[in-house]
């Protein structure tokens, strides 16, 4: 089976031998450090070994419960903020992405729509999403370890009192699947206490690595998304960058080149793609890295292009605005799908010399062209090559970003594992929302 790559050529101009042999012994201690599991935030790396040692049991009766929505409900509303939703979305918009036409909403049955709430706090946002499901059979799976976040808890108030409008206090009950801690918080009391089906947030796995447990699982899973596929894909990862060698890890050189150019002022890394069904991979490799890495005054500033389009909005910045960035290529080499471009008779756009080609081949020389002009403007490239987007190869990838996440992190000086800033804000709002 073919596997994803890492391309470093396009670093070559940018990262001399020697900074590769300097960081080499520093890449060769963060490996073992991190699997020794004794360095900073040694406490939760449950994610390690997650695809390996996820519970059998508990993935059963994901699936059954999966059944269960899908024989319920037209609709799955998934409550949750961050780690809690982004790892699931990106999932679903890689394996199942939205048409650029969305399906026509029936009373018929058909298969299961997933929609996301908590993800804001507007109330024009909720409202829209109680309009939309109308008459339509829903359930809902909200996923927060404590229950209290202020997102997804008032989303979860307003679907929960929709939810009972309709069905009844025990009709809600029997719709209402609940992700969180395994033995306290609110949301574990109220769940227990309503008798809402539950599954488990390890307590070993932060939010922002918790995709492959029943977080990303079960909305996955409902969706008829193989499960099975994506965890055999992070289990081949697991043991494909488990070495400490920097020459046959590629996770590992991820992490090295990103801290080389950081090192040398390049202090914004763009997530860039060529296919739409990635701009949700970007959103939760955004969080990932930046919540991982922004700390202690350190830290690469995560970002985001969808090329071709953003080339036209962001391509004058990149190509002669400061040198201060470089990009991650995530390239899809087999697409779903590859019309050809159709010939016409009068030929007024001027593109019948296109005429046959595929737009793949399209694609593919629009990407190649903005490589070799970002490279020779002073933007280094990074490319990692996905043959096919399969639940599998997605499987792969999240645990390759999670990998060089925490080995990156090391590389740093921080602790990859904790967040304590994102606490300053809540401090804030919470004072004045009781003021």
């Amino acid at each position: 089976m073919s596997h994803i790559t890492l391309d470093l050529t396009h670093t070559g101009p940018f990262i001399r031998p020697e900074e590769w042999a300097a960081i080499e012994p520093q890449a060769v201690a963060a490996a073992k450090l991190l699997d020794s599991r004794r360095g900073p935030g040694a406490d939760f790396l449950g994610w390690l070994d997650l695809p390996v040692k996820y519970d059998r049991a508990e993935l059963r009766r994901i699936k059954a419960a999966a059944r269960r929505i899908q024989r319920q409900s037209q609709v799955l509303v998934v409550i949750g903020i961050g780690g809690s939703y982004l790892g699931a979305k990106a999932a679903l918009e890689f394996c199942r992405p939205t048409p650029p036409l969305p399906p026509t909403w029936s009373r018929k049955k058909g298969p299961l729509q997933v929609c996301f709430a908590g993800t804001n706090l507007s109330g024009t946002y909720l409202q829209q999403l109680l309009d939309a499901l109308g008459e339509r059979d829903f359930s809902i799976n909200v996923i927060s370890k404590s229950g209290t976040t202020l997102e997804p808890a008032a989303a979860f108030r307003f679907l929960r009192h929709h939810l009972e409008a309709r069905y009844g206090k025990e009709g809600a009950r029997q719709r209402i699947y609940a992700t969180t801690d395994r033995s306290r918080g609110a949301l574990r009391t109220l769940a227990d206490r309503e008798g809402y089906e539950t599954f488990v947030v390890p307590d070993d796995v932060g939010g922002r690595f918790s995709v492959l447990t029943a977080v990303g699982v079960l909305p996955l899973a409902a969706a008829n998304v193989d499960v099975d596929a994506l965890l055999r894909g992070a289990a081949d990862a697991r043991a494909r960058y488990r070495t400490a060698s920097l020459a046959d890890n590629d996770a590992l050189r991820y992490a090295a080149a990103r801290n080389i150019l950081y090192r040398k002022g390049k202090l914004i890394e763009m997530l860039v793609s060529y296919e739409p069904r990635l701009l949700y991979l970007a959103e939760w490799w955004k969080q990932l890295y930046g919540e991982s890495e922004g700390k202690d005054g350190k830290g690469i500033f995560p970002a985001s292009a969808q090329f071709t389009a953003d080339l036209h909005s962001l391509g004058q910045y990149v190509q002669d605005g400061r040198r201060h960035l470089f990009e991650t290529l995530v390239d899809i080499e087999m697409p779903q799908h590859d019309p050809a471009l159709p010939p016409t008779d009068d030929d007024l756009d001027g593109l019948n010399y296109l005429a046959g080609k595929s737009m793949r081949f399209i694609n593919e020389q629009a990407l190649q062209g903005t490589l070799e002009a970002h490279v020779a403007g002073g933007v280094p490239n990074i490319r990692i090559g996905v043959p096919e987007a399969s639940p599998y190869y997605l499987g792969h990838l999240f645990y390759f970003f999670e990998k060089a996440c925490a080995l990156s992190g090391y590389l740093l000086g921080v602790n990859p594992f904790d967040q304590p800033g994102v606490e300053a804000y809540k401090k804030n709002m919470f004072r004045l929302l009781k003021a």
